[in-house]
């Protein structure tokens, strides 16, 4: 991956939070949630994040590529950048 969205920058924009309010645990009890799984586990981890990415969408935020790796450097990607190759992830739509 040379592109990718990181949820901590997202949040700390989307919700004018300061950096030390976007650890994991933190963001979810600031948004409602718990914690589901083990701590440190890659895997409860990576749904956890998914989960609050979900909430993120539902609150109208636009998800972007925020870093990118160019030449070994780690790289902040402006949110004004128009995005490349894939669209920005939408919300299902449920039928009634």
């Amino acid at each position: 991956a040379k592109k990718w969205i990181n949820i901590r920058k997202s949040y700390g924009n989307f919700y004018k939070v300061p950096r030390n309010q976007t650890k994991l645990t933190i963001m979810l009890e600031n948004l409602g949630m718990n914690y589901d799984g083990r701590p440190h586990s890659g895997l409860d981890d990576s749904k956890n994040i998914a989960r609050i990415a979900i909430r993120m969408l539902q609150d109208g935020c636009d998800l972007r590529v925020n870093e990118r790796i160019h030449g070994g450097q780690l790289m902040t990607v402006c949110s004004s950048v128009p995005l490349e190759g894939a669209p920005a992830p939408q919300m299902p739509r449920y039928r009634n």
